[in-house]
């Protein structure tokens, strides 16, 4: 079963921020309600600051979260390769946080698997039926991973998610909270938010399965957005107005039998 949603972060503590704006677009999709929204938030927070913690004692490493909704729920994968965490409940104290017990007492299930090139994946499921709305069909078969030119360099955020109406509530919310993090201005970051919109609207039909990828490095005043894999001709048929509109500048490429757009947005000096 392929993810509704994927992220690749670096180990970050603002990082995290990012994932509760993924679990907040996802709510806003399916309906949740604030008690299923605030269970699954906390417990898959603290499973995210226990990686930023303890799994790279020597600096920053990667950090994953999947989701996947199913008939029976949504089940959450939070991904280290690093030093891996115990399964065994510690005091809050040394974790950094409410402890692993309460994300056992918040998840239906809460399973610790011990990666083979070192690493845990934490994978916690919870019960929240509505989810089941955002299941594939078979065509998600298909499904490919973002290409690795996606996932550079180490501090890009990249983000697969699918479908397109999950990709709208959580593209626009994770794109403003790092334009937030670039210091955009209320009106920049509001811009943003309406050029997720208009592209995952335009793109209705992602190439592989009904997934969209998206990649942003952040600097000050400064994002660098990749968005793809998409079919030859598609990125800017409709849509070249709200390119000019929104971006500073943008650009295709050809990627195999695919395309990739790529956009620059900055905020001027002195706004």
């Amino acid at each position: 079963m392929i993810p509704n949603v994927r992220l690749n972060l670096s180990s970050r503590p603002e990082n995290v921020v990012l994932v509760r704006q993924v679990l907040r677009g996802l709510a806003d999709t399916v309906g949740l309600d604030a008690i299923e929204l605030n269970d699954i938030s906390t417990a898959v927070t603290e499973a995210c600051n226990n990686v930023v913690s303890h799994a790279y004692p020597d600096g920053e490493g990667p950090l994953e979260v999947e989701l996947h909704a199913s008939e029976d729920g949504l089940e959450v994968v939070v991904r280290d390769h690093g030093c891996g965490l115990s399964p065994q409940p510690e005091p809050a104290a040394e974790i950094g946080g409410i402890g692993l017990p309460v994300m056992a007492a918040l998840a239906e299930s809460v399973e610790f698997v011990s990666l083979s090139g070192g690493g845990t994946e934490v994978r916690m499921r919870f019960a929240a039926s509505k989810v089941a709305a955002l299941r594939d069909g078979d065509e998600a078969l298909a499904y490919e991973a973002a290409p690795v030119s996606l996932l550079e360099p180490d501090d890009t955020v990249a983000l697969t998610v699918g479908p397109p109406r999950l990709a709208t509530e959580v593209l626009q919310r994770v794109l403003a909270a790092l334009a937030a993090r670039a210091r955009f201005s209320t009106d920049r970051i509001s811009n943003t938010q309406r050029l997720a919109q208009e592209i995952v609207a335009h793109i209705a039909h992602p190439v592989e399965a009904n997934r969209l990828t998206i990649a942003v490095s952040v600097a000050p005043r400064e994002l660098e957005l990749t968005v793809g894999p998409l079919r030859v001709g598609s990125s800017l048929d409709g849509l070249a107005p709200t390119l000019d509109r929104f971006t500073d500048d943008h650009d295709v490429a050809r990627a195999g039998s695919t395309e990739m757009l790529a956009m620059h947005l900055s905020e001027p000096a002195g706004r």
